[in-house]
């Protein structure tokens, strides 16, 4: 925005104390000249006889420490603004910084704390985070142009070898095509459904998360029956202000990364709801390989699919917990996965409750 120049902070303060202090000299002054006027010389080793042989003798001194006042307002105003205001000159130095792209800078004000320091350790939170979000959207930039360009370069190859071959097999080549360009609509389906749930663009109504918890695990059953896992669901009802929609993504979403990451055959999946005073809990547990502490910490990371990133017919794209945690978040809800002990992980969703009548 431009703006007409005009003074700085430092000269207004410069004046403001020069001001102020020259009041309190005129004030001091007048106060003597009063004192004296009647009579009265506390310290004063001579008599004055008249009121004109008074303004006589006080003139010259009053003008001579009305001047020096003038002199120390401005020159000790003068340092003291630039003192008092050097803070605000690192945290504007900080802020052009950050404007042209630089994020890693921190103000770091020493000293005890203070209104400056409050806003530059403020600022400095901020810078933080906003330098870890950059950081997170470039990474998340790059995955999802991996992830898009994978299946447009196998498609490109299957046309290369379909135009150099015509008498291959068509239906071989219509059915991979078809696999691949499934695989391209379900990683732009799930990036749209995640940026809909950064954006918070939805209806709030009341929901019950044990319903969709309930929903969730039936629609996944046979996908549960066919690796031969065991879905168990229980807990009480669980109100809280959200979308069904997107909530019911976020337990099938849970649900099917339990099945999907588990034992070979023999395994079990837990689906419980549990409602707090202030707080409605969704918990999904199964049974698995080992999951590092590390590990399961980076595992809501866009693009994150466990020890390695082998796709198999139901893998999903590696956006399932990244979706988890932007509808929770998006619901003032948190995310937290714990390995379990023997094998596994333990998922909980924290959302506020709704309360019921």
């Amino acid at each position: 925005m431009d703006r007409a120049p005009g003074m700085s902070v430092r000269l207004k303060l410069t004046l403001s104390y020069a001001a102020f202090l020259m009041l309190a000299g005129a004030v001091l002054l007048a106060v003597m000249y009063l004192a004296l006027s009647r009579g009265v010389h506390p310290g004063v080793l001579f008599l004055v006889r008249s009121h004109s042989d008074l303004l006589r003798d006080f003139a010259p001194i009053a003008a001579g420490v009305m001047g020096f006042l003038l002199v120390l307002g401005l020159v000790g105003g003068w340092f003291l603004a630039g003192r008092m205001l050097a803070p605000l000159t690192r945290i504007t130095d900080a802020t052009r910084r950050a404007a042209s792209g630089s994020l890693s800078h921190r103000i770091a004000l020493e000293g005890r704390g203070d209104e400056f320091r409050e806003l530059a350790d403020a600022f400095d939170t901020m810078l933080a985070r906003l330098e870890a979000h950059v950081a997170e959207q470039q990474r998340f930039a790059a995955n999802a142009s991996h992830e898009l360009r994978t299946p447009l370069a196998i498609t490109q190859s299957l046309l290369d070898v379909a135009r150099n071959d015509p008498d291959r097999d068509a239906r071989e080549l219509i059915a991979r095509l078809y696999a691949v360009n499934a695989r391209a609509i379900n990683v732009s389906e799930a990036l749209l459904l995640l940026s809909r749930a950064d954006q918070r663009s939805f209806a709030r109504d009341q929901v019950d998360l044990s319903l969709v918890a309930e929903e969730a695990a039936e629609t996944l059953l046979p996908l549960a029956e066919k690796r031969r896992l065991t879905i168990e669901t229980s807990g009480d009802m669980t109100p809280t202000i959200g979308s069904h929609a997107l909530l019911l993504q976020m337990a099938t979403n849970l649900v099917h990364n339990a099945i999907v990451h588990n034992l070979p055959q023999d395994g079990a999946v837990w689906v419980t709801t549990s409602w707090h005073e202030r707080a409605v809990n969704l918990t999904v547990e199964n049974t698995g390989e080992q999951v590092k502490p590390q590990l399961a910490s980076t595992l809501a990371e866009p693009f994150q699919r466990g020890t390695e990133r082998i796709r198999t017919d139901q893998a999903g794209v590696g956006l399932g917990l990244a979706i988890v945690k932007s509808i929770a978040q998006a619901h003032d809800g948190t995310l937290t996965l714990i390995p379990r002990d023997a094998g596994g992980l333990r998922v909980t969703v924290q959302l506020p409750a709704a309360r019921v009548a």
